[in-house]
């Protein structure tokens, strides 16, 4: 049990950002991207586990991802993100805004 906790903690986090055939941004975290994406397509086996906010969307497209140390940066930063302006959601996924400033508040 022990040794589950220590692997845990050292899982990768990523922050996310899906774009919905209506072009809306939709962001979280995961430790596997893959994996996230396809449960939000509801391509997963078994019940649907993506957001409520895109069960209805279709043609969802992984945008962006940024890698994190840990779950705790991972939520701030995906907070963060989520307090942006559509346009500067839209230059962080053409590269046009640096997160450095966004993880340094963080």
């Amino acid at each position: 049990m022990e040794n589950a906790i220590a692997q845990q903690g050292k899982q990768s986090w990523y922050v996310y950002m899906i774009r919905a055939n209506d072009n809306s941004l939709y962001t979280g975290i995961t430790t596997d991207l893959a994996r996230r994406l396809a449960e939000h397509k509801g391509e997963a086996a078994g019940a649907y586990k993506g957001a409520k906010a895109l069960r209805s969307k279709r043609r969802l497209e992984m945008v962006f991802s940024h890698k994190v140390e840990n779950r705790s940066k991972a939520s701030r930063l995906e907070s963060r993100i989520k307090r942006l302006s559509k346009a500067k959601k839209e230059a962080l996924v053409v590269g046009q805004l640096s997160l450095e400033k966004l993880e340094s508040d963080s």
